[in-house]
C-alpha cells in the first residue's frame, strides 16, 4: 500500500498508525534508554544541579520540537515522491526537477547520495547502542550479572540477524503492540517520578534552554553532542513515510510517542534532582526494584525491533540504490506473499553482522558507543535541510527569501548539533564518517563506471536497421521466440551478434528487451511495457519499473496483453540471451585507475541478470564479452 492508498482509506488509519508505533518510532523511541545518562556522565559531564537539569529538559523538549515536531513531520514529510519518502527518493525528486541546472542537479546529487552512505554508518551503530543499553540494565537489577552483559547482547543480535531470511511477517505482527505499550510504560514512569518534583515541568518554558546555553557557554555547546541522542531517529519518520501515509505517522506522533518521550525525559530529571546516585542509569532506576527485571525484558524487546526496523530500512535503502544505478545488482529475497517490501539481501545481512558485532566488542559498553553516535545522524539532518531547501525553490515555487528563512532556522540547529559532534570523531565518530565515505565511493564509482559502460558499448553498437538489411536469407530460422537483453535502447545486443556468429541461426521472432528504471517509486501497470515494432517478427519492448519495485521479466510478459507485446507469450518457446560483461580497466582520463579496479571489482561481484531478473535458469543462454573502459 502506497502512502496515496494508505491516507485515503481511512478505516485503516488506527491500524496503520498502530504498525508505525511498531516500526517507524523504535529508533527515537528508545533513546531515553541512554540520552540523559550520557548528557550528565558521558566525557563530556555536566554539573548535575537544578539550574542544570532543567536547561537540559528545555533543551531535550524545544530539540525534538523543531527538529521532530516541525521540520520532519511538518515540513519535510511534505515533500513526497509518490507518496515515498527517505534520501534517495527525495534525490530523485530533486534531481528531476533541476535537470535544467547541470551544477545544481550534480550538488543534489553528491549530497543525496552521500546521505544515503552515512545511513549505513548508522544502521551498524543502531542496533549495538540500542541493545547493549538494554542488556545493561541487567547491572540494576542483577549486579552479579554485569560480566555477562556483552555475551548477552551479541546473542540476542545473532539471534536477530539469523532471523531476518525468514521475514518479519509473523514477529512484525507483535511489534505494534510491544511498542505501544513500551510507550505506555514511558509515559507511566515519567509521570510517577515528576510527581516527586512536579517544578521540573518548568523546563517545558524555551527560557530555560537559552539561559543554559548562555550559562554554560562552551560546556553548553559539547552537551550538544549528546542532547542529540534524544533525536535520533527523526529521519525515520521520512523514510517509512511510504508503508503508513502522513497521517497515521503523524497520529502516532502527536497523540502517543511524543508525549510518551517528554514525560520520561522530565520523569528522569525529577529522578536525578530528588536522587542523584539514579545517574548510573536513571531509565532503569525510574522502575520501582522490583520491575527491574521486567523493564530489561521489555527494552531488549523494543531495542530488538528499533534494530530490525534499521535492518529493514538497510535492504530498502540497498534495493533503492541497486534500481537507481548506484550499485550492483544484489541478491534480493522476498520474504513474503503479500508484502512487496518484506525483502532479504544475505550480502547485506551479513555485513551489518559483522559490523555491528565488532561495535559491542570494540566498544562494550553503550556510553563507549555514544561517542561514534550522532556524526552520521546530524550530518543527515544538514543534507536533509539542503534538499528541502532545493525542493522549496523548485518544485514548491516559494520565494528565496521565505525558503532562505526556514532553510537558515534549520541549519542553524543543525550545525550546531553537527559541530558539537564533530568533537566526538575521535573518540569513535570516525566510525560512521569512514563507513559513510567508503560507501559513497562506491556509490559514486558505480554510476559513473555503468555511465562509461554504457558509452563504449553505445559507441561499438551495430545499427539494428543495418544489421538486420545485412541479414543473409540462407540465416536458418528457429522456431521460438528470443528474448535479447540489453542495457542500451539502441543498436544490436551483444548477445544478439554472438548467437549468430557462433551459432548461426536466428529464431523466428527477435525481441531485443529494455528494462527501464525511473525516478519515481513505483509505475503503473498501463505504462509498464512499450512495444516498437522494428521489422517483421523483431520487436523492441521496454520494460519500466519504479526504484521500489523489482523487476521480473517472465511475470510482466505473462501478465501483458498481446496486443501490448504484438505477439502470443508462450513461456515453454522463450529462450533468453544474457549477455555478461568482463569489465578490463584501462587508464583513461578523467577516470582514476583505483576506481577503475574498483568498478572492475565490482561489476565482477555483480549478481547475474539472470538471476537479478528472475528468468528460469532452464531457457537462459549466457554469452560472455570483454569491455574496456
Amino acid at each position: 500500500m502506497t502512502a496515496t492508498q494508505a491516507e485515503g482509506t481511512s478505516r485503516n488509519v488506527p491500524a496503520l498508525m498502530l504498525a508505525a508505533i511498531g516500526v517507524v518510532f523504535g529508533d527515537i523511541g528508545t533513546s531515553p534508554l541512554y540520552a540523559m545518562k550520557e548528557i550528565f556522565s558521558g566525557p563530556h559531564a555536566l554539573t548535575m544541579d537544578r539550574a542544570n537539569v532543567l536547561g537540559i529538559l528545555s533543551l531535550v523538549f524545544w530539540s525534538i520540537t523543531m527538529i521532530v515536531s516541525f521540520k520532519y513531520v511538518i515540513v519535510i514529510m511534505r515533500a513526497d515522491n509518490r507518496g515515498e519518502g527517505g534520501s534517495l527518493a527525495l534525490l530523485a525528486l530533486v534531481s528531476h526537477a533541476a535537470e535544467g541546472n547541470k551544477r545544481l542537479a550534480l550538488l543534489v546529487s553528491a549530497l543525496g547520495i552521500f546521505a544515503a552512505a552515512l545511513f549505513y554508518g548508522d544502521s551498524m551503530i543502531t542496533p549495538a547502542i540500542s541493545v547493549l543499553s538494554a542488556v545493561e540494565g541487567l547491572g540494576v537489577a542483577a549486579p552479579s550479572l554485569e560480566r555477562w552483559v556483552v555475551p548477552l547482547t551479541l546473542t540476542v543480535l545473532a539471534a536477530l540477524f539469523l532471523i531476518q531470511r525468514q521475514g518479519t511477517t509473523v514477529v512484525g505482527r507483535l511489534f505494534g503492540p510491544v511498542m505501544l505499550g513500551w510507550f505506555a510504560v514511558l509515559a507511566i514512569l515519567g509521570i510517577r517520578n515528576i510527581v516527586h518534583a512536579p517544578w521540573v515541568l518548568a523546563a517545558l518554558s524555551p527560557h530555560h534552554a537559552l539561559m543554559f546555553l548562555v550559562r554554560e557557554d562552551w560546556h553548553a555547546f559539547l552537551a550538544l553532542g549528546s542532547v542529540v541522542l534524544a533525536v535520533t531517529g527523526a529521519e525515520a519518520l521520512y523514510t517509512d513515510m511510504g508503508h503508513f501515509g502522513r497521517l497515521p505517522i503523524r497520529l502516532a506522533w502527536y497523540l502517543l510517542v511524543l508525549p510518551a518521550l517528554v514525560l520520561n525525559y522530565f520523569g528522569q530529571g525529577a529522578l536525578l534532582l530528588t536522587d542523584p546516585s539514579a545517574l548510573a542509569n536513571p531509565f532503569f532506576r525510574l522502575a520501582p526494584a522490583w520491575a527491574t527485571m521486567p523493564m530489561v525484558l521489555l527494552a531488549t524487546a523494543a531495542t530488538v525491533i528499533a534494530s530490525q526496523a534499521v535492518i529493514s530500512g538497510a535492504f530498502s535503502v540497498t534495493r533503492q540504490a541497486i534500481q537507481l544505478g548506484y550499485l550492483p545488482r544484489m541478491e534480493i529475497i522476498h520474504t513474503s506473499r503479500e508484502e512487496i517490501g518484506q525483502i532479504y539481501l544475505p550480502f547485506i545481512n551479513w555485513m551489518l553482522m559483522i559490523s555491528v558485532f565488532a561495535l559491542v566488542l570494540g566498544f562494550q559498553t553503550s556510553s563507549n558507543l555514544a561517542a561514534a553516535y550522532g556524526v552520521a545522524v546530524t550530518g543527515t539532518m544538514v543534507i536533509d535541510s539542503l534538499l528541502i531547501g532545493s525542493v522549496m525553490l523548485l518544485i514548491w515555487k516559494w520565494t528565496p527569501r521565505k525558503a532562505g528563512i526556514f532553510v537558515g532556522c534549520f541549519l542553524v540547529v543543525d550545525l550546531a548539533f553537527f559541530l558539537a559532534n564533530a568533537t566526538k570523531i575521535p573518540y569513535g565518530g570516525w566510525f560512521p564518517l569512514a563507513v559513510g565515505l567508503m560507501v559513497f565511493t562506491m556509490l559514486t564509482t558505480w554510476k559513473r563506471g555503468r555511465r562509461q559502460l554504457m558509452e563504449r558499448l553505445k559507441a561499438h553498437s551495430f545499427p539494428v536497421v543495418d544489421f538486420l538489411a545485412s541479414l543473409s536469407d540462407r540465416v536458418p530460422r528457429v522456431p521460438g521466440t528470443a528474448v535479447f537483453l540489453t542495457g542500451t535502447s539502441e543498436g544490436v545486443p551483444i548477445a544478439l551478434l554472438h548467437n549468430l556468429k557462433h551459432n548461426r541461426i536466428m529464431h523466428e521472432r527477435v525481441v531485443l528487451l529494455t528494462v527501464l528504471v525511473e525516478e519515481t517509486p513505483f509505475i503503473p501497470e498501463d505504462r509498464r511495457l512499450e512495444n516498437r515494432l522494428i521489422a517483421p517478427n523483431v520487436h523492441r519492448l521496454y520494460l519500466r519499473y519504479g526504484f521500489m519495485e523489482s523487476p521480473n521479466i517472465p511475470k510482466a510478459l505473462a501478465q501483458a496483453r498481446s496486443d501490448q507485446l504484438g505477439f502470443f507469450y508462450e513461456p515453454m518457446s522463450v529462450s533468453y540471451f544474457v549477455s555478461r560483461e568482463t569489465v578490463i580497466p584501462l587508464k583513461r582520463p578523467g577516470f582514476s585507475g583505483w576506481r577503475e579496479q574498483l568498478f572492475a571489482t565490482l561489476s565482477r561481484t555483480s549478481t547475474s541478470a539472470a538471476d537479478f531478473f528472475h528468468l528460469p535458469s532452464d531457457r537462459v543462454v549466457e554469452l560472455g564479452s570483454q569491455v574496456e573502459i
